[in-house]
């Protein structure tokens, strides 16, 4: 008997954990490898998920973790440095290189090591972040509603995030950037105040967000700042494999099922989908478990049939 690992999965948030709590539920021999750095870690709470609305991140990922160490998976805490395949053959598996040196072989991977989110060099938002200068308004705009709002413009994703806070206030104000006749026509249809000027810097009051403060000195008030940032998928591990990417370096590309161009590693979350929320995620997880738990069926049988 091998006393490689069924599956090896490499991160431990919603969609890490769920994948294992289903694959261990199978009777697989699961190890999740969690450096412990969730995205959503500086929230509060986390929202849209059923029955878990508003619990805080940490809770629902310990929460997680005790799951699927009631089935017999393991759940470790270390940082995969490398991911390579060994053979050539399907079945031959992959080896995980950790800092600390352990390597782990494991017949099939999921690469659940999510992204982050890159801000403008503006001092104070990323000490804000989660707080009140805010990315995603279906996670965080009930929270703030009917207050005043600003966002953060000349980035791309500006606009479309401009016109979708005016859901949840009256008050909204996008600062910077410049327009086309267009989008200026659209956030004007929308109720969306334009403030000229480029934001420099925040005002902040008794620890509470006052205002954006722009070049001039001039301060646009809000209690919550939107910014649409930039993700960056932490999937170096994936692309070392020669992963396929959507388009002209897009993200990993995956099937249905989260399944990569590198034979037996699946990519869930935010990895493999930007966009994400929490429980979609997590049900990414579990679809691809059914995949990877069908896998190795399958590669018994052929095994068995020899």
């Amino acid at each position: 008997m091998s006393t490689r690992e069924d599956v090896v999965i490499i991160g431990g948030g919603a969609g890490g954990l769920n994948a294992a709590l289903v694959l261990a539920r199978a009777r697989r021999r699961v190890l999740v490898i969690d450096s412990g750095k969730p995205r959503n870690a500086p929230a509060r709470e986390m929202h849209g998920f059923l029955s878990r609305d508003g619990m805080p991140p940490a809770e629902l990922l310990a929460t997680g973790r005790a799951e699927v160490e009631r089935y017999g998976g393991r759940v470790v805490r270390g940082e995969v440095r490398a991911l390579t395949r060994e053979g050539d053959g399907y079945g031959d598996g992959y080896a995980a290189r950790l800092a600390d040196g352990t390597t782990v072989r494991a017949r099939r991977v999921v690469v659940a090591t999510g992204l982050r989110d890159e801000l403008p060099d503006v001092p104070g938002l990323r000490e804000r972040w989660a707080r009140d200068v805010l990315h995603c308004p279906y996670c965080h705009a009930w929270e703030v509603r009917d207050r005043p709002f600003a966002v953060f413009g000349g980035l791309p994703g500006s606009v479309h995030q401009a016109l979708l806070v005016r859901q949840w206030s009256e008050d909204v104000s996008l600062v910077g950037g410049s327009l086309s006749a267009e989008d200026r026509a659209r956030l004007a249809a929308r109720g969306v105040r334009i403030v000229e000027g480029e934001p420099v810097g925040l005002a902040v009051e008794d620890d509470a967000l006052r205002g954006v403060r722009l070049a001039d000195g001039t301060v646009v008030p809000c209690a919550a700042l939107f910014v649409a940032t930039r993700p960056v998928p932490n999937d170096a591990l994936l692309t070392g494999l020669g992963c396929e990417r959507d388009g002209n370096g897009g993200r990993v590309r995956v099937d249905a099922s989260g399944l990569t161009s590198a034979p037996g590693v699946w990519a869930v979350g935010n990895v493999a989908e930007y966009g994400a929320h929490v429980v979609a995620a997590a049900a990414a997880g579990a679809k691809a478990a059914l995949a990877v738990n069908m896998d190795l069926i399958e590669e018994d049988v052929k095994e068995y049939a020899r």
